[in-house]
């Protein structure tokens, strides 16, 4: 079960979703608003956090959530302070009950990661790709377009064409043609 913890709040944060399951974890904490009552609501513990990446309104609550639960926080930099244990390029990780691929896809901020699951087609874009055909800025530091451009492709050509949902790190989540939406991005990156 996937629940977006962010749905309905009302400041400047990222989408943050609860996985539940075998393994419960947190695929971005957010910023500014309760994560850690929010996931309390929800289950009785979490075992990990993943990270997209490092921005601040996707790892605001990582302090209070990391004290909260005492998980650890799993990223692709693992020199970074929030950090503390890494994800690599095509390695996979337990989200829930599935296991995901872990992608590498620069081009908003050098550390994103997205991360696919074959069995249920979930697809966490994190700022890479939005619904109907939106994608990540690359006017922030470490944004580059062809880079972005690149990501999109990678991700493109990984998921199935019976991509079920896409759960992006802001916005509403995509369950009907989520490959149109991946394939939307990618036309519109190029332009």
């Amino acid at each position: 079960m996937i629940s977006n913890l962010a749905a309905g709040v009302r400041t400047f944060t990222s989408n943050a979703f609860l996985v539940d399951g075998e393994r419960t974890v947190l695929v971005d904490t957010g910023a500014n608003f309760d994560a850690v009552g929010a996931i309390r609501d929800r289950v009785g513990g979490l075992d990990a956090v993943v990270l997209t990446h490092t921005h601040p309104d996707h790892v605001g609550n990582v302090p209070a959530v990391r004290e909260a639960f005492d998980a650890d926080v799993w990223g692709f930099d693992p020199d970074h302070e929030l950090v503390d244990r890494p994800i690599g390029d095509e390695s996979r990780i337990q989200i829930g009950d599935h296991e995901y691929l872990a992608l590498h896809t620069p081009g908003h901020k050098d550390d994103h990661l997205c991360f696919y699951a074959t069995k249920p087609q979930v697809l966490f874009a994190g700022d890479l790709i939005f619904q109907n055909g939106s994608f990540g800025r690359t006017d922030l530091p470490e944004g580059d377009r062809e880079t972005l451009i690149e990501s999109i492709d990678r991700v493109r050509e990984t998921v199935s064409e019976e991509l079920a949902a896409l759960h992006p790190g802001h916005g509403p989540s995509v369950e009907a043609d989520a490959y149109g939406h991946v394939e939307l991005a990618r036309e519109a990156a190029r332009f």
